[in-house]
């Protein structure tokens, strides 16, 4: 791929895009009237771990000089006359654009007008989302059936295992292979035909390319380089759908620490294509106006059986609980400092006593604590939702996994890292009415962090193919 340096003017950057493109095809991001990346923004918006709205104002300013040196898309989304630019049409390309914008005005209709009956209608028998576990439940359904009808995934086959179409399903980075798996036996959305496919999947597994290629005493980070540089050089060299869109309606999804690090040596992967990760940073430029949070489940064993548990809240003695490593991260060395063995309703531990079991444990506890680690993602808030516990947040930066749908605040406590002392106080403080309507809501939500093999509806593996959706949704592109 064509390199660009900070040089080069805005305008000859977007003249040597053009000349790259090999269908002469120009995308055009629409920012505004109710379909940008917030097109659904008045019900659907993203939460932080601090509750409230979520703002990505100062992760886009920290990028913004860097962006500049790549590519100025600002200068692409006001600039209404590169939908003229083209040489060629794409046929295939304005149906499928078409179709996109026909889900747009539908799910828009179901956000204005829910008890509109006279508006188009799928058929539903098996769930129809509805609480205030939701932004915007009409919305959502309405959305989640249309990706059902019409979203259609292409997947390139280039590349061997295990670097690519293959993952490890176990362990904290088992989400990463499973959804690799899952999407390479897909019926529902995969397609065979590129020309009808809304995006496009990069099937390398970061976890296998450190493991395969990574060696722990040399620690040639560049072999990461290497190995995603070259994939995109082939299926770019090979297929005209990279260049078309510079990578915008391609995605990758890793669940690794290092899976934004995969995606700085392609600058088009880094700033244009959706990226899905565990690592859902902020302050590491995750953007979530294009790029999505997926949740992180540890299957330690593999096995996908009897992840939930079910204890009444009354049978729960044990106010908050956590048990893990102390030297890993600043958030959790000062949840030990201030709670560890200083209090008999929060017990923390580094390592639990022999014959006490983990999982016992959180179903004990009315709250369980999810602090952040090294990284910002952690499982814990997975096995907390598993054992009907409500989470307790504790992160800073952290873009919630499908929080462009889910009301997190209506399920889990959002504690910033400054409020860890005053935890106790925070978590007594929650009258018992508002306690067991989020238990509930745990109840509710757990369909969405469920993983199935194979998949179900509503499922994790559909949650996190739904939010690829949005964000394709959110991203025209013109012949």
């Amino acid at each position: 791929m064509r390199r660009y340096t900070r040089k080069h003017h805005s305008s000859l950057i977007l003249l040597a895009v053009i000349s790259i493109a090999v269908a002469s095809a120009i995308v055009l991001f629409k920012v505004s009237k109710g379909l940008s990346w917030h097109y659904l923004a008045s019900p659907w918006t993203w939460t932080s771990t601090l509750g409230g709205p979520f703002s990505s104002r100062h992760a886009i300013d920290k990028r913004k000089e860097k962006a500049k040196e790549y590519i100025n898309l600002e200068r692409i989304w006001n600039d209404e006359s590169v939908k003229r630019r083209g040489k060629h049409r794409d046929g295939s390309l304005e149906m499928v654009e078409a179709d996109l914008a026909k889900a747009r005005a539908l799910i828009r209709d179901a956000s204005l007008n829910p008890s509109n009956s006279s508006t188009w209608e799928l058929p539903d028998s098996d769930y129809v989302p509805q609480g205030d576990i939701y932004r915007n439940p009409h919305a959502f359904h309405r959305s989640y059936l249309l990706m059902e009808k019409m979203f259609k995934i292409f997947v390139y086959e280039e590349g061997e295992p295990p670097l690519f179409h293959y993952g490890s399903c176990k362990d904290i980075y088992s989400m990463e292979g499973l959804f690799i798996s899952f999407t390479e036996q897909d019926t529902r959305y995969r397609t065979w035909d590129p020309n009808e496919a809304h995006v496009y999947f990069l099937p390398f597994s970061v976890v296998m390319i450190l493991e395969h290629l990574f060696d722990p005493i040399i620690r040639d980070k560049a072999v990461m380089e290497r190995t995603v540089v070259d994939y995109v050089g082939i299926i770019s060299n090979k297929y005209p759908f990279w260049n078309r869109s510079i990578g915008v309606d391609h995605f990758m999804l890793s669940c690794h620490d290092w899976g934004p690090r995969a995606t700085w040596y392609v600058k088009e992967l880094y700033y244009n294509s959706i990226r899905v990760l565990c690592n859902a940073n902020t302050s590491e430029y995750f953007n979530p106006k294009k790029d999505a949070s997926f949740p992180e489940i540890n299957l330690v064993t593999g096995e996908i059986t009897n992840l939930t548990a079910h204890l009444p809240p009354s049978n729960r003695s044990i106010l908050a609980f956590f048990a893990g490593n102390l030297y890993h991260g600043k958030i959790r060395a000062l949840v030990f400092k201030h709670w560890k063995g200083k209090d008999n309703d929060i017990q923390i531990y580094e390592k639990l006593p022999v014959g006490v079991s983990y999982s016992e444990m959180m179903k004990k506890s009315r709250f369980c604590l999810c602090p952040s680690g090294h990284e910002v993602a952690s499982p814990r808030i997975v096995e907390a939702i598993y054992a009907e516990c409500v989470p307790v947040i504790i992160s800073q930066n952290y873009v919630l996994p499908f929080s462009d749908v889910l009301r997190w605040e209506s399920f889990s406590i959002q504690v910033a890292v400054s409020e860890i002392a005053n935890l106790k106080n925070i978590l007594m403080g929650i009258s018992e009415e508002r306690y067991d309507r989020m238990v509930e809501n745990v109840k509710k939500v757990q369909k969405h962090f469920l993983v199935n093999d194979p998949p179900k509806r509503y499922d994790v593996f559909n949650m996190i193919i739904h939010s690829v959706w949005l964000r394709r949704l959110n991203v025209r592109i013109y012949s």
